[in-house]
């Protein structure tokens, strides 16, 4: 099962920082990163979480 993160991002096409949910992924260098969309727009958000 694919874990979970719900937080906050900054949305670069609003402006804004906004409350998202989404997965967490580990992108090629082994860095836990949580990606969602952004509720106003549609915009992807990523949050980077640290080392995995």
């Amino acid at each position: 099962m694919a874990e979970k993160y719900n937080g906050e991002a900054y949305c670069v096409k609003c402006k804004e920082k906004r409350q998202f949910e989404g997965d967490v992924v580990v992108n090629d260098k082994g860095t836990k990163m949580a990606r969602g969309k952004c509720p106003v727009c549609g915009t992807t958000l990523n949050r980077i979480l640290g080392k995995a």
